[in-house]
């Protein structure tokens, strides 16, 4: 088959599986894969992948766009191996280390957010967990926070228990944040020092309490493309609605520190590829996003529908004021 004929080939069968979606029908792991084997340099063809996931955005979820922002409130000193990580106590790393924030801090950092335009303020700590005396001031300050502000609340505190979901809504947390970080066959490259069944079991602990979940992972670990589509599967099999897709942002002392950073159009076809997967969420720009450089607009044009705004965990962030009027200008709402 010639060039041409293939190029043709290509795009009936985006075109073919873009209306599916459409319809309401589900995407089949094969289809997936398909898209996301698209190559990257082929502009002509990943312009038809991204109209389509666009196109599939806008039926599902509309123009609305949903900002959040987090605050690191503990730092550094986890007891976990996650080979991306660098707060992990297992690599030198330069991060900083210090206990859980005060109140004041973490208020002052809130009201700047939600005065910027964030719709949600996100706390996250360090570690496995976080148990005891910790977590009932952390329940403190969530219902301060809940009176102080007018933000949707959520939280990222590791593996917990059902109980403490449970007292996490009480004090007014809407949404918990546990990611997968990588598909199951995977996972045992990334971490060793808890499994991927205790990260399923926190997820389904959230649900069950009737708490919103966002869940998503990270790429470029050194995965293939057949494990992002998986990890997307995944995902969706546990009905989640929120995606935050980070990127590798090799960190100096960590094992991954070596890893080559994703190119953009590879980060923005795999964002496309999870909004055919999983139409109706937010597919939210995360951590690593600045790998994508001065085409973050075209993912606005791609299916992505939300963004982690300001700094992140342990890297420069964006900014928000210029996060929100590049949302404008591609015609969407904030």
């Amino acid at each position: 088959m010639n060039k041409g004929a293939m190029l043709i080939n290509m795009k009936e069968l985006i075109l073919k599986i873009t209306d599916k979606v459409l319809k309401g029908e589900d995407i089949t792991y094969e289809e997936a894969l398909d898209l996301i084997n698209i190559d990257d340099n082929n502009m002509e063809i990943l312009e038809y992948l991204f109209q389509g996931a666009n196109k599939i955005r806008e039926k599902f979820m509309g123009k609305k766009v949903d900002l959040c922002t987090i605050i690191n409130a503990k730092s550094g000193m986890c007891s976990e191996d996650c080979k991306f990580c660098a707060q992990s106590s297992h690599y030198n790393t330069d991060v900083k280390k210090y206990n859980l924030l005060d109140y004041d801090e973490i208020l002052k950092r809130a009201k700047e957010m939600e005065k910027a335009g964030a719709h949600r303020f996100s706390l996250v700590t360090s570690g496995k967990g976080i148990k005891g005396k910790e977590f009932d001031k952390l329940l403190d300050i969530y219902k301060r926070l809940n009176r102080d502000t007018n933000l949707k609340l959520c939280a990222s505190h590791g593996v917990i228990s059902y109980e403490q979901v449970l007292k996490l809504k009480e004090s007014g947390v809407s949404m918990y944040h546990h990611n997968i970080e990588t598909c199951k066959d995977y996972y045992q490259e990334i971490c060793t020092t808890h499994s991927y069944e205790e990260r399923i079991q926190t997820i389904k602990n959230v649900i069950n309490a009737g708490m919103d979940i966002c869940c998503g992972g990270i790429i470029g670990l050194g995965e293939s493309l057949e494990d992002r589509v998986k990890m997307a599967f995944e995902i969706k099999e546990l009905g989640v609605k929120s995606i935050p897709i980070n990127v590798l942002n090799p960190i100096k002392g960590t094992p991954l520190e070596d890893k080559e950073i994703l190119h953009p159009f590879e980060i923005l076809k795999t964002m496309a590829v999870y909004r055919y997967i999983i139409p109706d969420s937010y597919i939210r720009y995360a951590g690593g996003r600045m790998a994508i450089k001065d085409k973050q607009n075209i993912g606005f044009k791609a299916g992505v529908n939300a963004a982690l705004v300001g700094n992140y965990l342990t890297t420069i962030g964006s900014d928000i004021n210029k996060d929100k009027k590049m949302i404008l200008c591609e015609g969407l709402e904030i």
